[in-house]
């Protein structure tokens, strides 16, 4: 293995989707929000982030030290309006994330290669068939969100921003730099 791969694997990197993740969650029905989708490019704009993302986003980049990244599907249209949305909403600003760090494919299936491509060693998507196809080259995948569908037992389920926040709280990963979610630290190295 070579020694960048191996560094990867023991310093921890994160994926996010965007989509039903950072805005729109599902209702408590596990109907999806498509307001997003839907609306007009001003409406967009107004569509609020998921309540506590800012700040357990803000945490994730201190933990993993900056090795964050956005990995989302969407089409040209989405994938326009989705960055206007972040600019918008000052989510670099504000969780510290790096602009550089936003990755789009058009495939649900094409996030395995980004996943392999920036050495993802956790995931956090709403949908199991997304996470399905991560299985096998990220070990850490969390399904986001109200679910009616069973939970695969190869997921951990987080239903919010603080169930995501509890998982990587308490000591469990301190091989991500051992930074508690609200400790502040120096990410922008």
């Amino acid at each position: 293995m070579k020694d960048d791969a191996r560094k990867n694997q023991t310093e921890g990197r994160l994926g996010i989707d965007i989509g039903r993740v950072l805005m729109c969650p599902a209702d408590e029905d596990g109907r999806p929000d498509t307001s997003f989708l839907e609306a007009d490019e001003r409406a967009a704009m107004e569509v609020p982030p998921t309540p506590g993302m800012f700040e357990v986003v803000a945490g994730l980049v201190r933990m993993f030290e900056g090795r964050v990244w956005l990995v989302s599907k969407a089409g040209p249209r989405i994938e326009r309006l989705t960055g206007r949305w972040l600019e918008r909403h000052e989510f670099f600003e504000r969780t510290g994330l790096r602009r550089d760090r936003v990755r789009f494919c058009r495939k649900r299936e094409e996030k395995r290669g980004h996943a392999l491509s920036l050495g993802l060693t956790h995931f956090i998507d709403d949908r199991t068939d997304v996470l399905e196809h991560l299985r096998g080259v990220v070990p850490h995948l969390y399904l986001f969100g109200v679910q009616t569908g069973s939970i695969p037992p190869w997921t951990v389920h987080v239903a919010d921003w603080r169930a995501v926040e509890a998982q990587f709280s308490g000591g469990n990963h301190q091989e991500l730099g051992g930074y508690p979610l609200g400790e502040p630290d120096a990410v922008g190295r």
